[in-house]
């Protein structure tokens, strides 16, 4: 397992909390000196500099965005105080925070974006099964992606679990995340949600989507989530061209049951992959 991979989906999982190294190499279950060093020889950065870059590039869309309170701000991204984070900000971009929420735009300044996660085809995807799905009504935190900028995903579901408390009719304690209105660009929207039982009284911050009831091919993932990546391009480019099955026009989705560990990203997970003759 590659263990820069897993403190890359663990970072991005976790942001908006306290990280240390020790904790993101108990994580990759290697040793400090072993992360400090896997980390840099896949992405050039050293760990805590990519959480530290990747936080500092956060609070920079947020004051783009019109962030009222920079102290809140700084205090989001690990900074004890405005005095801290205005240091850090202004010699990591060489402008100020205040110069950034002022003229509400980050076009010129670099952010560090997440970094994806590894792609490559795996050689031990596990034959699926099939069932068909019933209806669902999933409902939760819903953003759009692209193909390039999908490594965001992870910091979304962080968002999730700081809202699911608020998710009413709430069914089962499965998550699901759910792909779904792509367009020919490659963009789609990613919902990580929970199964509701209607959506009469969700509040307005909240996605919906409804799932008819389709055949699935389903397979089971049990690496660490961190190589999801992988086996979702072996599905679509390996499996599925040879299996002589075709793609259904609906949502596929990820789910997870009381197994998975949001915290570890271990547990194993499925893959439903609607599929037709």
């Amino acid at each position: 397992m590659n263990p820069a991979q897993k403190a890359l989906w663990f970072i991005e999982s976790h942001l908006a909390r306290e990280l240390t190294l020790d904790e993101i190499a108990g994580i990759a279950g290697v040793s400090r000196f072993h992360m400090v060093r896997a980390f840099a020889a896949a992405t050039g950065l050293s760990v805590m500099r990519y959480v530290r870059v990747r936080r500092l590039s956060e609070a920079a869309r947020a004051l783009a965005a019109g962030a009222p309170d920079i102290l809140n701000v700084a205090l989001d991204a690990d900074y004890g105080s405005h005095e801290a984070f205005t240091r850090a900000f202004r010699d990591h971009f060489g402008v100020t925070p205040e110069a950034v929420r002022s003229l509400a735009r980050i076009d010129h300044i670099k952010l560090q974006e997440p970094i994806q996660m590894d792609s490559t085809a795996t050689d031990n995807l596990q034959a699926p099964r099939y069932e068909t799905g019933k209806p669902l009504l999933i409902a939760g935190v819903s953003e759009r992606y692209s193909c390039e900028n999908g490594a965001a995903i992870p910091g979304q579901w962080q968002r999730f679990h700081q809202s699911v408390g608020n998710v009413p009719g709430r069914l089962g304690k499965v998550a699901y995340g759910v792909c779904c209105n792509g367009d020919d660009a490659g963009n789609f929207d990613y919902i990580a949600g929970v199964e509701v039982s209607d959506f009469c009284d969700l509040p307005r911050e909240f996605a919906r989507v409804r799932i008819p009831e389709q055949r699935y091919a389903v397979f089971t993932h049990k690496d660490h989530i961190s190589t999801i990546r992988r086996t979702v391009n072996t599905i679509w480019n390996h499996w599925l061209p040879a299996s002589g099955l075709k793609a259904a026009d609906a949502p596929n989705f990820e789910r997870y049951d009381e197994n998975f560990d949001p915290l570890t990203g271990n547990g194993g997970f499925e893959i439903w992959i609607p599929v037709t003759e």
